[in-house]
């Protein structure tokens, strides 16, 4: 018994230490993918998606707070990867160790499900975990460059706003997919595996096409995200927007298609305005329509025992054919 005791208290230590360092490896392993594609604004560096920030929430809401040490040295791989410690760089490491944190602890405050079940989930991941906690890192690292004179006075907002949305949108789509993959169980269900094959060839071709069109046709993305939304809720909608947020990243990174001729201020605005509002309506949209799906089932349910009720009560009952 005293062995097995001592096996149990060594293994949880070397358990938390792996779960350390896979939180910190898929931080980093997203850093470096975020770091593909950047936009320059006012002198200053930024990626119009941020993905660890989406995989420091999901964490965090998966496994609780004692994650934070690996989303910390997450941190410090990536600083690591672009430059060397300095003194000034903690407060970048301050910031997106925080904004998560918080994001966690205010999403924890409203009663957040992580199945995104509710419209009231998908609001509070919008509104706290992603545009309110994420003012955290922006402002530090915005902050942070005009204090050290990288960054002049005058171009802290537009700055600070591409840091805050990039941000924001790794919470936004990254998020939910990997709650999503959390909850996944097998088998899965492939009844529908044709109408999914049509669904991925026409995105497969309409992406591409609109965004590196000189046309202005985004919008037109906007029905395959209802598509999938409807059909296949957040397994559609959210890759759909991923796809489609990183098409246009591509696109504008490139200044080709609808982001041809425009400065690299009106390039940011453009996409991120197209990538937050596509990312709000595929999280509401599968929201709304996974909180009504569960609503029925809960009525088909309820209907169901009630039908059992009666059945029962109907048997036992003389006058429907039993013995007075």
């Amino acid at each position: 018994m005293a062995a097995v005791v001592g096996f149990e208290v060594l293994r949880r230590p070397a358990g938390y230490a792996l779960l350390t360092l896979a939180v910190a490896g898929g931080y980093f392993a997203a850093g470096r993918l975020g770091l593909l594609r950047q936009l320059v604004v006012e002198g200053a560096v930024f990626t119009p998606i941020w993905p660890p920030t989406g995989v420091a929430v999901a964490c965090l809401l998966i496994f609780g707070l004692r994650v934070l040490p690996g989303i910390a040295l997450g941190v410090v791989l990536v600083i690591m990867s672009l430059t060397s410690l300095r003194p000034t760089v903690f407060v970048v490491l301050a910031g997106n160790t925080l904004a998560p944190a918080c994001a966690c602890l205010m999403l924890r405050r409203v009663g957040f499900r992580t199945d995104l079940g509710r419209l009231r989930d998908g609001l509070a991941l919008v509104f706290l975990g992603a545009l309110s906690a994420m003012l955290i890192s922006a402002t530090c690292g915005a902050g942070l460059l005009v204090l050290t004179g990288k960054l002049a006075e005058h171009s802290f907002w537009p700055v600070w706003l591409g840091w805050w949305v990039g941000d924001a949108m790794g919470v936004l789509i990254i998020t939910p997919l990997l709650l999503m993959l959390y909850t996944v169980r097998l088998p899965l269900d492939l009844h529908r595996w044709k109408e999914a094959l049509l669904l991925v060839v026409t995105i497969a071709v309409i992406v591409p096409l609109v965004t590196h069109s000189h046309v202005s046709l985004l919008f037109l993305i906007y029905p395959l995200l209802i598509w999938a939304a409807l059909r296949f809720r957040f397994a559609g909608s959210m890759l759909c927007a991923l796809f489609a947020s990183v098409m246009a990243t591509i696109a504008a990174t490139r200044e080709t298609g609808p982001f041809a001729d425009l400065t690299h201020v009106e390039v940011m605005m453009k996409l991120q305005a197209f990538n937050g509002t596509m990312a709000l309506t595929a999280l509401l949209l599968s929201s709304v329509i996974t909180e009504q799906r569960n609503t029925r089932l809960s009525v088909e349910k309820a209907c169901q025992e009630l039908a059992e009720v009666l059945e029962h009560l109907t048997a036992g009952d003389p006058r429907q054919g039993g013995r007075p």
